[in-house]
């Protein structure tokens, strides 16, 4: 079966033909490094993080390139600001960045280029603009002469007159159209330089993701991605310069993840719903919110908020309980030799169909624009049904339920594995949330254990009533405890 994606330059979805086959090109903008990561960043790199391993395990050889903005109007205001060089600052937040990234689980990107090291690709294609009658430059600026290029406005959908009606843009008596950019910005006090035939200077924004695509995938490659803010100016104007200078297209396929709402609201700094990585990943697993904002399909938008975060909990708790479950069965596990699938009994066969059943099935969701919702559902039906089964066969734990149970195992985690979920050991996993919840809500955890130590020494001599108090002193914390033959297991409420 083939992979289906929303090309949003054509507004339709598409079967996809990579330019090379069994490779896919992938180029998606990254962030502009003066400040620390927020939930935004988040959504933007879990989607094209599933997207690249999806791609992996169709068995496509993927490049993915991802890059770093690290000179730019907001990193030079930072930099003066607080006394530092450019580099300084944009060293710093690549690091805080690339940390958060490695917490949410996020692959790292084939090849993570940074704008400074493509000053001179910058310089040739703009040169190359100016060949071509597509550029002018004045007193040492250059400008992207946007009339000139017969297909600008073709990924947003919208006119020059509409841009102009609807859009904010920086006028300059330099330009010679309201609606030209910057390709390169002469020099200004107090700001980084490099030699250019128009003097010194430093490129525009938009010019450096040209440069840095195109000379790593090529003058067309297959994907082009990123958050949907960024259609317009910047990916317009991506398409006008690079098509503009090579007379090819940029990109066959443009792919946008939607907007993060806190609490319905646009996220924002002044309305004080401005979540960073760090604040988020303080209170919830990483497969928590990878969960939660994979259960909202890539080009929707999502709302952020504590009852949808906590209900992505109980959906991984419910996960990694399957997984502890099966664990907890194949401890003591029957030998398997000598069973085959072709061989499973009637009464084994429906549960073993069903778990064989949903690598296809989640194939089937992911190849439709990779329907994360869709996928995840079916996730959770599999679960289900093995609950059921471990419920109904666990006082006889046959070389056969530990067969199915392998295979369910598996499985599982091979499609979650996909999603980046279900990659922790499940006793681990509840280790990790029991000790972020217990942090969260202010309880010492040493102490606890200090507790459940006293009330388990209480047990074994017998003193009930010293035992039953400490049982009632974690009830009055929102602490219940659970006694089974290998140790005593405690929970937050």
């Amino acid at each position: 079966m083939s992979i289906k994606l929303y090309n949003a330059l054509t507004k339709k979805k598409e079967v996809f033909n990579p330019l090379i086959e069994g490779r896919v090109g992938i180029y998606v903008c990254g962030i502009t490094a003066y400040d620390i990561c927020h939930v935004g960043h988040a959504r933007s790199a879990m989607v094209f993080d599933v997207i690249t391993r999806y791609f992996l395990y169709r068995g496509y050889n993927v490049t993915y390139v991802k890059n770093f903005t690290d000179v730019d109007d907001k990193i030079i205001a930072k930099a003066n600001s607080e006394g530092k060089t450019i580099s300084e600052i944009s060293e710093r937040y690549i690091r805080e960045h690339d940390e958060d990234m490695d917490a949410l689980r996020i692959a790292k990107p084939t090849v993570a280029p940074r704008a400074t090291e493509y000053i001179d690709d910058m310089i040739n294609l703009i040169k190359d603009l100016l060949d071509k009658c597509l550029a002018y430059e004045v007193d040492g600026d250059v400008y992207f002469a946007v009339e000139k290029f017969k297909g600008y406005g073709k990924l947003s959908g919208r006119s020059l007159d509409d841009m102009m009606a609807g859009a904010r843009v920086d006028v300059s008596e330099k330009k010679r159209y309201p609606l030209d950019f910057a390709l390169w910005k002469a020099s200004k006090e107090g700001e980084p330089w490099w030699e250019s035939p128009w003097g010194r200077g430093r490129p525009g924004w938009h010019i450096e993701c040209s440069a840095m695509s195109q000379r790593i995938l090529g003058e067309t490659f297959d994907i082009h991605g990123g958050g949907e803010d960024l259609v317009f100016p910047h990916h317009e104007n991506e398409i006008a310069q690079s098509e503009g200078a090579t007379g090819r297209p940029l990109a066959n396929y443009w792919i946008y993840n939607g907007f993060v709402k806190v609490e319905s609201e646009k996220m924002s700094k002044s309305l004080g719903n401005f979540f960073t990585v760090k604040d988020i990943l303080k209170n919830y697993h990483p497969e928590v919110i990878r969960l939660f904002m994979l259960q909202s399909h890539y080009k929707s938008p999502v709302d952020f908020s504590e009852d949808s975060l906590s209900e992505a909990r109980m959906g991984m708790d419910r996960f990694y309980a399957t997984l502890r479950a099966i664990k907890e069965a194949l401890k003591d596990r029957v030998a398997l030799s000598g069973i085959t699938a072709d061989g499973i009994s009637v009464s084994n066969r429906d549960i073993f169909n069903r778990v064989v059943l949903l690598t296809d099935k989640f194939k089937e969701a992911m190849d439709d624009d990779f329907n994360t919702p869709r996928a995840i559902g079916y996730i959770f039906d599999t679960v289900r049904h093995v609950n059921g089964y471990i419920a109904d066969e666990k006082s006889s734990i046959s070389p056969e339920m530990c067969f199915v149970l392998d295979a369910a195992k598996r499985v599982i985690r091979e499609v979650g594995g996909v999603l980046g979920l279900f990659l922790d050991d499940p006793d681990e996993y509840f280790l990790q949330d029991r000790n972020r919840e217990a942090e969260k809500r202010g309880l010492d955890v040493k102490e606890i254990e200090r507790l459940i130590e006293e009330r388990q020494a209480a047990r074994l001599a017998k003193d009930w009533k010293k035992a039953d108090e400490i049982r009632c002193i974690l009830a009055d914390k929102k602490i219940t405890v659970k006694d089974t033959n290998a140790a005593t297991i405690w929970k937050i409420e």
